[in-house]
């Protein structure tokens, strides 16, 4: 072991155990394979059953009215494609987030991908390093390891030469480097993983709306099926004329595009997201980014850039060993953090210093320490964590920090068994944070949104504070110390995080504490930081956003990263979210206005034994239309409503009247002409007027607010519908026929009478909700 940890693995046993499958290889959670994508698109209940329909109207009806069965074709090759697409961006992106392996090979150090890690591998670890595979210790600097994304304790756990480590553990102190013996899917994380990191798409609050949509049309459309198919079989003359008229009701019946539009509109967001350098881990976060009303933001590395620059070291006493001591310890680390890096760059390693005991920086300390033999121990962190408040320097140190710096404290003591309280202070660090010039038109972005910001931060809450104000953050001059905070009363720790916007000196637990607390209250909350820190409260947020420059581990947990660190996405990746929720709630309104008003014409049809008023052909042009064509443009449109509970009862609140209304209007215009004496053809020509009339006037509701494409979309609708009339050989293939103007005259009124009912039911029920469909988009589209 001891040959293993001063060299590690040799290029020919790298090779031998790649040959014998001994690798990292685990599947992406980000995407699904191509056969899961082709069969979740292809083998669905719906397109069992329209082919089922497809196949009985070939047998017994005419081949024109299984215009339906393309449908099928449709479906499955649109999802297909706009799935691959997203596969594509949410792989690539993936392969680029994946946070390099520091190995030890053949003697020396390299960075490797993790999927090429082996077994018997020399990992090296540091703070901020997720473990990828299960593994040994054979090194050990002070290493302190936080194990509870698999058990639940908060604490971090020292680990020694011999311990056993964990895949999905990460670094939060230390140094060290383990041996794996467990890779790939043998891996303890792998093993937890293997269902929860599956692809996310089928797993969402508006997913589970629409199923919960489906299973009711079901259980409806069954046993109306069964009464339309015996009514047809009575009234109609021959067989194949009964098929046609229950095949017609049945396939109305079903909103076969409407789970199509959901994919598609989740898939586009993941390709736009990539295409702004966002990757979406899971894709169900799209949705909740829509949902969210509270972003809870870490001050380091988010609302200042990562780097810091050494402003001045302040003397308070007369050591000739401070500069040294200082630059000793910051040198002691391995891999750095910003503040430590800042230091290092001016004060270099000096002769002389080895340390002979250390303790590693952690957030939950607050400061890192070592005793270097006869030059005594030392002591480097949070000048308000180290000092005293009734000490000068205590006050020095809060006056610099108001003003926005970044202040530690160097000392001695005695011992580094709990120092806190005993230092003798030797100088005050003092460092410039880099605010991010975009930040500030972020932020009020979101307070213009209605989403209200917490900045949350480790750092001295003074000096938060600062940050806060020169950004504008409304409440910034209120910090709150977060030392002070109730902990043991969730209640009284609610209602201070409702009442106030920053609060600095929080630790990983609090930060834990605060998304618990929130969410508590109703809240939809969204965490974003890049620290080994910020690693719990991503992970329990409803949504997490780290930054592509974060810890290994903070990219693992969260559900979005920003691979440019760039601020000013997230506004993006919130708006992209709002567009699928609103758009997915528009358009079920028309696909499901669609299934009630064919249920309702199927019931009339089976009660009084009538024959269904139009055949597949007319409903596939219709439907095409009025649902199919733009409800593909108005799902991909731009939004910026913030989504609303309650997505299931308020679209059936509008759907079932609509339905209702388009049901007895057609209806009637079948009837009306009927009884005048119209030939069947021109009975169902005169229901199939009005049947699109009605709908078109649904999609002209529902396409609000009339920017310059949307009444182009609906214009262009009514284009096309009048040249199927006009236009000879569509008016023959539809069997469409306007030999009596009489008829056309009497639909056209009845539409007229029925769009002023649909009008009067979306004035009643949409003001009320103020519903997502109201929002007010940008004027252009995307697709």
């Amino acid at each position: 072991m001891e040959q293993l940890a001063d060299r590690g693995l040799t290029t020919a046993e790298i090779a031998e155990r790649t040959a014998r499958g001994q690798v990292n290889e685990v599947s992406r959670r980000s995407s699904r394979s191509l056969s899961a994508i082709v069969r979740a698109n292809v083998l669905t209940l719906f397109n069992a059953v329209i082919a089922a329909l497809w196949v009985l109207i070939m047998i017994f009806g005419q081949w024109q009215d299984g215009l339906f069965g393309l449908v099928i074709v449709a479906n499955s090759a649109i999802g297909i494609v706009q799935e691959l697409r997203a596969k594509r961006t949410l792989d690539r992106l993936a392969v680029v987030n994946e946070a390099p392996v520091r190995v030890r090979r053949n003697g020396a150090e390299a960075e490797i991908p993790p999927r090429k890690v082996v077994l018997g591998d020399l990992i090296l670890l540091c703070p901020g390093d997720r473990l990828l595979v299960d593994g040994e210790i054979v090194g050990s600097g002070g290493l302190e390891i936080d194990e509870s994304l698999l058990t639940g304790e908060a604490d971090p756990v020292h680990k020694a030469v011999g311990d056993r480590v964990l895949s999905g553990s990460f670094v939060v102190a230390g140094t060290g480097s383990y041996v794996a013996t467990k890779v790939g899917d043998d891996a303890y994380a792998a093993k937890l993983a293997q269902e929860a990191s599956a692809f996310g798409l089928a797993h969402s609050e508006l997913r589970a709306g629409i199923t919960r949509f489906i299973k009711y049309i079901t259980w409806l459309v069954v046993p109306i099926g069964l009464l339309l198919t015996w009514s047809q079989l009575n009234k109609a003359e021959d067989f194949g004329q009964a098929v046609t008229g229950a095949v017609a009701g049945i396939v109305t019946m079903i909103p076969e595009g409407l789970v199509l539009m959901t994919s598609i509109a989740f898939a586009v967001g993941v390709v736009r997201l990539g295409r702004r350098r966002c990757l979406v881990q899971e894709l169900p976060a799209i949705e909740i980014l829509a949902r969210v009303d509270v972003l809870c933001l870490d001050k380091t590395g988010t609302l200042t850039a990562g780097g810091m620059n050494l402003s001045e070291v302040r003397p308070l006493a007369d050591d000739p060993l401070t500069t040294e001591a200082l630059a000793a310890l910051a040198n002691l680390e391995e891999t750095p953090n910003p503040t430590v890096q800042a230091i290092r760059v001016a004060h270099p390693a000096p002769p002389g210093w080895n340390a002979t005991t250390t303790v590693p920086f952690s957030s939950a300390r607050k400061w890192s320490g070592a005793e270097f033999g006869g030059k005594g121990a030392w002591v480097l962190g949070a000048a308000d964590v180290l000092l005293t408040p009734e000490t000068p320097e205590y006050g020095q140190a809060a006056d610099l920090a108001a003003t926005g710096l970044r202040v530690l404290a160097l000392g001695r003591v005695a011992t580094l068994n709990d120092p806190v309280g005993s230092v003798e202070p030797r100088a005050l660090v003092v460092l410039e944070q880099r605010i991010r010039p975009e930040a500030a038109d972020t932020l009020r972005y979101f307070a213009e949104q209605g989403v209200a910001i917490k900045i949350i931060s480790g750092d001295n809450p003074e000096s938060v504070s600062a940050i806060a104000t020169a950004l504008g953050v409304p409440g910034g001059r209120d910090a709150v110390d977060a030392r002070t905070l109730p902990e043991d009363d969730p209640d009284k720790l609610s209602e201070i995080l409702d009442t106030n916007t920053v609060f600095g000196r929080v630790t990983p637990h609090q930060k834990r504490l605060f998304v618990s607390a929130l969410q508590a209250r109703g809240h939809t909350v969204a965490m974003t930081g890049d620290g080994v820190n910020d690693v719990l409260a991503l992970k329990d947020a409803d949504l997490g956003v780290a930054m592509g420059s974060g810890s290994g581990a903070t990219r693992a947990v969260a559900q979005v990263v920003l691979m440019d660190d760039d601020f000013t996405s997230l506004p993006s990746v919130v708006g992209e979210g709002r567009r699928v929720l609103a758009n997915i709630e528009r358009v079920s309104s028309l696909f499901l206005t669609k299934t009630f008003y064919a249920l309702v014409l199927s019931l009339l049809a089976g009660i009084f034994g009538l024959a269904f008023p139009f055949t597949p052909r007319h409903s596939t042009l219709v439907n095409a239309l009025t649902i199919g064509i733009p409800a593909f443009f108005l799902a991909l449109a731009p939004s910026n409503e913030r989504a609303k509970p309650g997505f299931v009862p308020r679209v059936l609140r509008l759907a079932i009247p609509w339905g209702v209304v388009c049901a007895l209007a057609v209806h009637l215009s079948y009837l009306l002409a009927e009884t005048r004496g119209a030939t069947p053809e021109e009975s169902r020509t005169a229901a199939v007027v009005t049947l699109f009339l009605v709908t078109w006037w649904a999609l002209v509701l529902i396409a609000r607010p009339y920017l310059w494409w949307r009444v182009s979309l609906v214009g262009a609708m009514v284009v096309l519908f009048a040249l199927s009339l006009a236009v000879p050989f569509t008016r023959e293939f539809f069997a469409l026929t306007l030999s009596d103007p009489a008829d056309d005259v009497v639909s056209v009124a009845i539409s007229v009478v029925a769009a002023l009912a649909l009008t009067a039911v979306f004035r009643v029920v949409r003001p009320a909700d103020k519903s997502p469909v109201q929002d007010r988009p940008t004027d252009t589209l995307e697709v």
